[in-house]
C-alpha cells in the first residue's frame, strides 16, 4: 500500500477547518488529522463541533485530542476525553481513524477497554468501527526506553495502527526510525520531530511507512519540522520516492537555506533519475561529520548514493576520505591540493557493507569555468581574492594553477599569509604564484573576486545595508577591462555586483558559479549532463531572481 499523506489540521474553528480540509483533498492528500485539543471542551458545544467535523469531512479523518502532558493543549479532564472517543466511535458514520496515546492507557485503567467496548456495542459489530492509532511521543529525545515500549506496543492486537515520534537529535535517528518501519508488525508510522528529522519524513514512502504529516502552511505545522504539503510533492517529489529510490543531499550547518535541494531535484525529474536529494543538516566539528557520514554510508538500506558538502564540512569530507579504511576511496587530484571537498560520490555497494567512493572539489571549476568564458587565457593574469576560507581557498589554488598570479586580501593578514603559502609550496616553477595584499593594492588586478559571505541575503553584512567587500576607492581605481566577480548567489545582484556595474565594469555573479560547480556534481553522480537552464531558472525563481 503507497504510503499515505495525512495533513494535520489544528482547530478552532470547524467551519474554517473543512475548507482547509477541502484545500487538502484539492492539493492530492489522502488523510486529514484534526487536532481539536484546543476545540474540545467537554461541553455539548465543542462535542457537537468535533462531530460536525466527522460528518462533514471531505476527506477520511484522524480525530486527535492530544493533552499538554503528551505535547498537545487539551488540558480538561481523562473522563471528558474518554467520553469523546466512547462517543466517536459509537456514531454511525464515525471517523476513520482515532489517536490514542501509549501513555494515556498507561495513566487510566480501563481506558483501553472502555473504547473498545463502545466500539464492540456500536451498531455493526467489532470491526466496523474507526480503527485504533497508539502513539507514541517525546517531544525532547529519543525515548529511553524505546524498545521495551515498542514491545508494549506489540503485545496488543487493538491498536491496528502505531505511531512513532520523537526529537531527533542528528539524522542518525532517522536510520533508527527506518529500522522501526522495517520491522513492523503492522502499519507503522516513524517520525522524526525538528530539523533533523525531515528525512524520516520524505522517505516514508521507501521503507513503506503507513502515512507521513505535511502542513497546508508554513505557519500551520502542528509538529517541529513538519514540511508543507507543497514542500513535499513538488519539492521532495514525494510520489515518485520508493524502495529503489537513491539518496543524496547536503550536508552543512546551517544548511536550511541552500537551494541545492530544489535545483537538484528538478534536475532529477527532468531526467527521470529515481533520486532524492534532501537537506543534511550536521552540527560543527570533527567527530559529527565522521559519525554522521560513516551512519549514512554503513546502512545498506539507505540507498545513500553522495552528497554535496558546504561550510563547515569541507576539510572533513577530506579528511574522512583520507582516514577510512573501511571503503575504497578515490581522492580527486584538485580537492588534494585546495585541502578541502565538497563532493561525495558512492558509485556501487560490495558485500559487507563496503563502498566505492570519490570526493571532488567543484568549487574550482565553479570559479574557473565562467572566468574562461570571459578570458582568452589565466597564465599570467593578476587576480585578488577577497577572503581565505573555504571559496578563497578552492579559487586560489585553481586559479594559480592555471597560471595566474593571485593577491589575497583578508581581515586576518595570519589565514592570508597562511593561505598564500599553501598555494606557493604547491606550485611548480611554471606555475603562477600568491601573495598578501592590502586592499588598495588590489585596484592593479585584471579579476576581483570576493569569496566572503560579505553582501549574502541574511548573512555577514546583509546585502539590504550596502555591504561590499570591496570597497568603493577600489572599484574607482580598476582598470575599465576589469572582471568583479561575487561569490555570493543570493541575492542575484548584490550591492558589490550593482557598483561595478554603475562603473562600467563586467560582473560575474555567484549564480553563475553554483550552477557551474552544481552541473558537475549532478553529471558526477548520474553520468548525464545536467539540464544547466532549468536548474538557473529553479534557482531563479527560488531566490526571486
Amino acid at each position: 500500500m503507497p504510503t499515505l499523506i495525512c495533513v494535520p489540521i489544528m482547530v478552532e474553528n470547524p467551519h474554517e477547518a473543512l475548507d482547509d480540509a477541502m484545500l487538502a483533498r484539492a492539493k492530492s492528500a489522502e488523510l486529514v488529522e484534526y487536532r481539536v485539543d484546543s476545540l474540545f471542551k467537554g461541553d455539548i458545544d465543542s462535542t457537537s463541533a468535533v462531530d460536525l467535523l466527522v460528518a462533514e469531512s471531505p476527506l477520511p479523518c484522524i480525530i486527535t485530542c492530544r493533552p499538554a502532558w503528551e505535547g498537545g493543549q487539551y488540558e480538561g479532564s481523562e473522563e471528558a476525553r474518554l467520553a469523546l472517543f466512547e462517543r466517536l466511535v459509537s456514531l454511525d458514520h464515525p471517523p476513520r481513524y482515532i489517536d490514542i496515546e501509549l501513555s494515556a492507557i498507561e495513566r487510566t485503567p480501563g481506558f483501553l477497554d472502555r473504547v473498545v467496548a463502545a466500539r464492540t456495542n456500536r451498531q455493526g459489530g467489532q470491526n466496523s468501527g474507526p480503527t485504533l492509532l497508539i502513539s507514541v511521543h517525546d517531544f525532547a529525545q529519543r525515548p529511553a526506553d524505546l524498545y521495551k515500549t515498542m514491545s508494549k506496543l506489540r503485545s496488543s492486537d487493538t491498536g491496528r495502527v502505531h505511531k512513532l515520534a520523537w526529537r531527533a537529535r542528528s539524522l542518525r535517528d532517522n536510520l533508527e526510525l527506518f529500522e522501526l518501519l522495517r520491522e513492523r508488525d503492522r502499519p507503522t508510522i516513524a517520525l522524526g520531530m525538528g530539523e533533523f528529522g525531515l528525512m524520516s519524513r520524505v522517505l516514508a514512502p521507501k521503507f513503506n511507512a503507513f502515512l507521513t504529516f505535511a502542513s497546508l502552511r508554513d505557519d500551520s505545522a502542528t509538529a517541529p519540522g513538519q514540511p508543507t504539503l507543497e514542500e513535499l510533492l513538488n519539492l521532495y517529489r514525494f510520489r515518485s520516492i520508493n524502495a529503489k529510490t537513491r539518496v543524496f543531499g547536503v550536508i552543512g550547518w546551517p544548511v536550511a537555506q541552500s537551494r541545492s535541494p530544489h535545483i537538484h531535484n528538478a534536475a532529477f525529474e527532468a531526467i527521470e533519475e529515481n533520486a532524492v536529494y534532501l537537506p543534511l543538516p550536521v552540527i560543527e566539528g570533527w567527530e559529527s561529520f565522521k559519525a554522521t557520514l560513516g551512519a549514512l554510508l554503513d546502512d545498506p538500506h539507505l540507498d545513500f548514493a553522495g552528497c554535496s558538502v558546504t561550510i563547515p564540512h569541507k576539510e572533513h569530507l577530506l579528511r574522512f576520505a583520507q582516514e577510512d579504511r573501511s571503503r575504497d576511496w578515490a581522492i580527486d587530484p584538485i580537492a588534494q591540493r585546495i585541502g578541502a571537498a565538497n563532493t561525495l560520490v558512492v558509485r556501487t555497494r560490495k558485500s559487507g557493507g563496503r563502498g566505492e567512493c570519490s570526493v571532488h572539489n567543484t568549487d574550482a571549476e565553479g570559479i574557473l569555468a565562467p572566468l574562461r568564458a570571459r578570458l582568452d587565457t589565466l597564465e599570467g593574469v593578476r587576480i585578488g581574492i577577497i577572503g581565505a576560507g573555504g571559496a578563497a581557498r578552492a579559487a586560489a589554488v585553481s586559479l594559480a594553477d592555471a597560471g595566474a598570479t593571485i593577491l589575497i586580501h583578508n581581515r586576518s593578514r595570519d589565514r592570508a599569509e597562511s593561505l598564500a603559502a599553501h598555494i606557493n609550496a604547491l606550485l611548480g616553477p611554471h606555475e603562477g604564484s600568491a601573495s598578501v595584499a592590502h586592499q588598495g593594492d588590489l585596484a592593479s588586478c585584471r579579476v576581483l573576486i570576493n569569496a566572503t559571505p560579505v553582501g549574502m541575503a541574511g548573512g555577514a553584512g546583509g546585502d539590504e545595508d550596502g555591504a561590499m567587500a570591496i570597497d568603493a576607492a577600489t572599484l574607482d581605481s580598476l582598470g575599465k577591462d576589469a572582471i568583479v566577480f561575487d561569490t555570493v548567489y543570493n541575492p542575484a545582484e548584490t550591492a558589490l555586483l550593482r557598483g561595478a556595474g554603475e562603473r562600467g565594469l563586467t560582473t560575474i555573479g555567484g549564480r553563475e558559479m553554483f550552477i557551474a560547480q552544481a552541473a558537475l556534481q549532478f553529471r558526477l553522480w548520474t553520468g548525464r549532463g545536467a539540464p544547466v537552464s532549468l536548474m538557473s531558472r529553479i534557482l531563479d525563481e527560488t531566490t526571486g531572481g
